[in-house]
């Protein structure tokens, strides 16, 4: 087991199934992808990586701006 517990493993996966998802159109990519977001940003911390934590918190930004101007006509 890595030094992440497996944290590392879901936010890779959650990561992969939000592309995937975003690729076939899908708003609820956004939310899968926010969450790995959080994962990330938790295992920045872990790792002291600031420019891990900061990218993901924007990255983060931009998914959430995405999910809010999802227009009912794309779902």
């Amino acid at each position: 087991m890595s030094e992440y517990h497996g944290v590392d493993w879901a936010a890779m996966c959650l990561t992969f199934t939000a592309i995937y998802l975003l690729g076939s159109k899908r708003r609820a990519g956004f939310v899968i992808m926010m969450a790995g977001n959080l994962l990330w940003c938790a295992i920045g911390a872990w790792a002291d990586s600031y420019a891990m934590v900061i990218a993901n918190l924007g990255f983060l930004a931009m998914n959430l701006r995405g999910f809010a101007k999802w227009s009912a006509t794309n779902q």
